[in-house]
């Protein structure tokens, strides 16, 4: 999508959760999900390791709502959705999440050794 001229951005999926939980406290988390929407797409990465806390994974789901069917996500997750619930506090928010997110989803299922994991080995032979 870069190299078609579209805008792009790249979250660490912990950081934006954090930021958004600091901008729902100041009564400014709309504002920043408008201000998101600027981004045809958002790159979350790492979204398993976002903690199981009310507070973090109340964001993380009003993000996932708010740009259902209007703007697109990329996820990157080290588990399989059938493990979500050990994101979301309860299995109703992880169903709804996990709904709205594959609805028009293309799914990729990686099954191969981490790039950093075949690199340690690879010097560890060395």
């Amino acid at each position: 999508m870069l190299e078609a001229g579209r805008r792009v951005k790249f979250f660490n999926a912990l950081a934006l959760v954090q930021q958004l939980q600091h901008d729902k406290q100041q009564l400014l988390l709309q504002s920043r999900l408008k201000k998101l929407d600027r981004f045809e797409l958002l790159v979350l990465d790492d979204f398993g390791y976002v903690q199981k806390s009310e507070a973090e994974t109340s964001v993380l789901f009003e993000l996932i709502a708010h740009r259902y069917e209007r703007k697109s996500l990329l996820i990157t997750a080290n588990q399989p959705f059938s493990q979500w619930d050990s994101i979301f506090p309860d299995s109703m928010m992880t169903v709804a999440a996990v709904d709205r997110l594959v609805h028009h989803a293309v799914i990729f299922e990686i099954k191969a050794k981490s790039y950093r994991q075949q690199a340690a080995t690879t010097r560890s032979k060395s």
